[in-house]
């Protein structure tokens, strides 16, 4: 990469300083100079507030109010040693008081819908009448997956043509849509996760990349498990973000309209 290049590579970044004769190895020393990394210290995270965080944690918005997620909390010193090795961010992750891996399973979103389909079944009177209506058009969604998915297909067939004289809402009929739109709301799981430990006073972070195929084998997941996000949590140690950060142009990134 030529120095001209990575020049304009840095023209969104607020430097606050000149750097007229920059070069791919200087460039390298300067990022990881700036890099944010979290240090926490030894202090563990009492149980009742790991547990009130990841009640808060399930309480994450989705469109169908059908949850699609798991949480792992891994407390125990030998998984969190091999799991440090399976994330990039191996400081955060090995100074953590606990590591929680968020993972999204369409066969958690199907188990819970069919835990709705008994309760209507057994008590349809304490069912009000607008979400009886709303889980009535939900939950057979659920059957339209695996074998039997080829309902899906019609769907989306008439949905198609529907579509051509009428708009209509948008609903997930495929495996894919399925996947995806369990993976947007796991992550809005983990954003919760993070802010709860916050307003607790405890540090958290996701971490910036993992080995999705050695979390699933350490944790022995399921197949259809999508690790979605990995959260590292613990009381920040006070030297534990170092460096000058890289801060974007607000007057380049933020578009009033």
């Amino acid at each position: 990469m030529s120095d001209e290049n990575i020049l304009s590579s840095t023209q969104g970044f607020d430097y606050h300083e000149e750097a007229p004769e920059i070069n791919a190895e200087e460039f390298q020393k300067v990022v990881d100079s700036r890099r944010s990394v979290r240090v926490y210290t030894d202090e563990k995270i009492p149980d009742n507030i790991i547990t009130t965080c990841l009640k808060n944690a399930l309480l994450a918005p989705n469109s169908s109010n059908l949850q699609p997620w798991e949480i792992y909390c891994v407390q125990s010193p030998e998984k969190r040693k091999e799991l440090n090795y399976a994330c990039l961010s191996q400081v955060a992750a090995k100074s953590a008081a606990t590591l929680f891996v968020l993972v999204a399973r369409t066969a958690t979103w199907r188990e819970h819908a069919r835990e709705m389909v008994t309760l209507f079944n057994k008590q349809p009177e304490k069912v009000p009448k607008a979400a009886f209506s709303y889980y009535k058009k939900i939950v057979p969604f659920v059957y339209t997956q695996g074998p039997l998915g080829i309902i899906g297909f019609f769907k989306r067939i008439l949905y198609f043509f529907r579509g051509l004289s009428a708009p209509i809402i948008r609903e997930p009929v495929t495996r894919k849509d399925m996947k995806l739109w369990a993976s947007k709301t796991t992550a809005l799981a983990a954003e919760n996760l993070m802010l709860s430990l916050r307003a607790y006073g405890y540090d958290s972070c996701p971490m910036e990349g993992y080995d999705a195929k050695r979390i699933k084998k350490i944790l022995a997941l399921p197949r259809d498990a999508a690790v979605v996000m990995v959260v590292s949590a613990g009381k920040r140690a006070p030297g534990g973000i170092y460096g000058k950060r890289i801060r974007y142009n607000p007057e380049r990134f933020i578009k009033y309209v």
